[in-house]
């Protein structure tokens, strides 16, 4: 007897990419919003997130189709705990920039190696069951650490302006959008490759809108900024979650005992 899975992970469309980018500047904000007006501190505010994201998995794990509005939850809370992580290890604990950064590129290529030798592929569109969905969160997570920690020693390190660095990862997400397209870079390695980079160039265009002028920033606030970024995210998901425009086909995988088998 065969059982029907569906995918719980969106079609990577321009929608995708447009709400990953909102979400890394809202992600940014909310850390120092959440740590400051609850006064819990770095570390239990990571705790407290971190909390919140086990219950938001369980949700969208127990879901039975896409939801675009569990998804992004999830997507949201990854993007915040990711960077509570980081700051938490370097401004709290005093862990080396570069030690946190090279710990996270190790976790996020071991993940990867685990997923494709347990079930021998990284395809977005194969993840059809518990496991691999489980990795793709996984994965997703450590991106999205990796990607701040590296950010964070990239500004340290070159100094970079706001407007300038927004405009350089655009042009690096051009460059791989176009390799992909018509160079042939695989679809998996330009997604992740992209992920990291949508999470510079969202730090980037967050910082160059909310910081102050002296700074270089447009000095439209953290507050505003977030609100304004909550806004326009709430309106897409609400927009995704009508038209359905993202959702993934449903199909028919192999039956619930080969993919224990596969998985040995």
């Amino acid at each position: 007897m065969q059982e029907r899975f569906v995918r719980r992970i969106p079609e990577v469309t321009l929608w995708f990419w447009m709400v990953v980018t909102l979400m890394t500047t809202l992600g940014d904000t909310l850390t120092g919003l959440l740590s400051d007006t609850l006064a819990l501190g770095l570390t239990l505010t990571t705790a407290a997130m971190m909390a919140t994201l086990s219950v938001a998995l369980v949700v969208q794990f127990v879901g039975r189709r896409y939801s675009a509005v569990r998804y992004w939850v999830v997507v949201i809370l990854i993007s915040t705990v990711g960077t509570l992580v980081i700051d938490d290890l370097v401004d709290n604990l005093g862990v080396p920039a570069e030690a946190v950064t090279v710990t996270f590129a190790v976790a996020l290529a071991a993940t990867f190696a685990v997923w494709r030798a347990r079930e021998r592929t990284l395809s977005l569109r194969t993840i059809d069951t518990p496991s691999r969905e489980g990795y793709y969160w996984l994965a997703m997570l450590f991106a999205v650490a990796l990607g701040k920690a590296a950010g964070d020693l990239t500004a340290e390190r070159l100094s970079l302006g706001y407007a300038p660095a927004t405009a350089i990862f655009t042009g690096l997400i051009a460059v791989v959008t176009a390799g992909h397209r018509w160079l042939g870079l695989h679809a998996v390695l330009a997604f992740w490759i992209g992920l990291l980079l949508t999470r510079q160039l969202g730090a980037a265009l967050g910082d160059l809108i909310a910081r102050p002028s002296i700074d270089g920033g447009l000095a439209f606030g953290s507050a505003q900024t977030a609100l304004a970024f909550l806004a326009v995210i709430t309106a897409v998901v609400v927009h995704l979650a009508r038209t359905r425009r993202d959702a993934p086909a449903a199909y028919l995988v192999r039956p619930a005992r080969l993919h224990a088998e596969g998985d040995r």
